[in-house]
C-alpha cells in the first residue's frame, strides 16, 4: 500500500475519532511556551478547521497535487507573516503523531513512519519560506 493511501486510511479513523483536533491542540500547546504565544489570540474553532484543510493539503500534495497552497501557506506564516520559526513545524509533527497515536486503533509503526514522510514534503517547503 502507498504511504499516502496509509495517511488517508489513518487520518480518517481520527478524524472520525472524538476529539481528535482538541487533543491534538492540547498536546501541541502544552508543548511549548512558543506554541502558547502563537495562538494566544487565535480562534480555536477555526484552527480546528484549518488544521483539518492543512493536512488534507500536505496530504494531497504528497499524492502529486501542485504545491500551490503549501506555497501560500508558507509566505503567510513567513516571518514576514505569522513569523512561525521552522523549529515549530517539528514540534506540530510531533504533537500531531501523539495525537494520531492516541486516536488511531489500527495504527501501526509502518502508518508512524508513513505520516512522517508523507507530510515532511509539504512541512519542508513550508519552512523553505522562512
Amino acid at each position: 500500500m502507498k504511504n499516502t493511501n496509509r495517511v488517508m486510511q489513518s487520518y480518517g479513523r481520527c478524524c472520525a475519532s472524538p476529539g481528535f483536533f482538541d487533543d491534538f491542540y492540547t498536546t501541541f500547546l502544552a508543548s511549548s511556551p512558543a506554541v502558547r504565544e502563537k495562538f494566544a489570540q487565535s480562534d480555536m474553532a477555526a484552527q480546528k478547521h484549518l488544521l483539518r484543510a492543512g493536512i488534507l493539503n500536505l496530504v494531497l500534495f504528497a499524492r502529486g497535487m501542485p504545491d500551490t497552497k503549501l506555497r501560500a501557506l508558507g509566505k503567510s506564516h513567513s516571518r514576514e507573516g505569522f513569523d512561525i520559526h521552522p523549529q515549530l513545524y517539528d514540534i506540530w509533527l510531533e504533537s500531531l503523531l501523539l495525537t494520531i497515536r492516541q486516536h488511531d486503533p489500527e495504527l501501526q509503526q509502518q502508518d508512524q513512519l508513513a505520516w512522517t514522510e508523507v507530510l515532511g514534503k509539504g512541512i519542508d517547503i513550508i519552512k523553505s519560506y522562512y
